[in-house]
């Protein structure tokens, strides 16, 4: 007969790894959420409003979002906030160990900067995703 205790033990052991593992990702997603929702503030609502209005520009952001999605392998998986976010970062990272500089005050969106229009195409994915819970 096995010991109760190994067994209460291990069912204490599952039960908290459950809960814990259940808590980091709630807490990952509100961490995605935010970044994508800072993101946006920063990069989205300008340029979304700019694609809106220029046909040119549009085509060019749902060609990097095409792209975004190529990257995260979209097409057998769905896109998550935490995917998205986990990919702006990364871009960001790059672009700045390149010497990219991120724009002060008013973004121009005419200017040919691949690294605002790639965030673009993710804030624009972005509004893809089910709201947050």
């Amino acid at each position: 007969m096995k010991d109760p205790s190994v067994t209460l033990g291990y069912l204490t052991f599952l039960l908290m790894n459950g809960l814990f593992s259940n808590a980091a990702a709630r807490a990952a997603q509100r961490s995605a959420h935010a970044s994508l929702a800072d993101l946006t503030a920063a990069v989205g609502v300008t340029g979304l409003a700019a694609a809106q209005a220029n046909p040119g520009l549009m085509s060019v952001i749902d060609q990097h979002a095409a792209g975004v999605r190529d990257s995260l392998d979209a097409d057998s998986r769905p896109l998550t906030a935490i995917l998205l976010a986990a990919y702006a970062e990364g871009v960001r990272d790059a672009a700045f160990q390149h010497g990219w500089t991120a724009p002060e005050g008013d973004i121009d969106w005419a200017e040919n900067d691949w690294v605002l229009r790639r965030l673009l195409a993710v804030c624009m994915l972005a509004t893809t995703l089910p709201a947050p819970r």
